[in-house]
């Protein structure tokens, strides 16, 4: 993974736990460095470790961080420079959520070694669609949902995610029911 995504977890760390926290976690997760660049590569091992280390320092499941992280990323990358990008990528929940593979088309023209994951959207009806999960990276499903709880505080919808199916538990990927409020037509 880049490291803008290990350097969010620092951030969120030292923002939620303080820096002593961060440190604690990144000794425990045998990871040198305080910072990351966030245009580098790092090995997706580096990653699973700190996840990993603060589960054990903050003492919360790795799932709950992952879903925190989720929704802390929204609003990270948005203050690190890619807010016009995830303008671009729709006005609404459901409009973005459609584009989010376009999204990460846009964003792999600066980081060419990107393996993003792919997103499909299928409508259901008003306000529910299923997102449709598909990543060669194991175990970041919990993300997933908080990047959509995170997109629906982003866009001023309320929002309920479930997880339909898992690759942990054999699917071949993973399935999760998006219900939100509709927005209302403009006066």
């Amino acid at each position: 993974m880049y490291g803008l995504v290990n350097q969010a977890i620092r951030d969120m760390i030292c923002v939620n736990h303080g820096q002593e926290a961060w440190d604690r976690v990144r000794q425990r997760a045998e990871v040198k460095v305080d910072r990351f660049q966030g245009m580098e590569p790092y090995p997706d091992d580096l990653t699973h470790r700190l996840v990993m280390a603060a589960s054990v320092e903050l003492e919360e499941t790795p799932d709950a961080l992952l879903r925190a992280f989720g929704e802390f990323w929204v609003t990270y990358t948005a203050s690190e420079g890619y807010g016009p990008l995830m303008e671009m990528a729709g006005s609404s929940l459901p409009e973005f959520l459609h584009n989010l593979d376009d999204l990460h088309a846009r964003v792999g023209v600066n980081f060419p070694q990107l393996v993003p994951p792919s997103f499909d959207t299928e409508e259901l009806g008003e306000g529910t669609m299923h997102l449709h999960y598909h990543s060669q990276r194991q175990g970041l499903a919990p993300m997933v949902i908080g990047l959509v709880e995170g997109l629906g505080d982003r866009f001023d919808t309320p929002v309920e995610v479930e997880q339909l199916a898992c690759r942990r538990d054999g699917a071949d990927h993973d399935v999760f029911a998006v219900r939100y409020d509709e927005p209302a037509d403009p006066p």
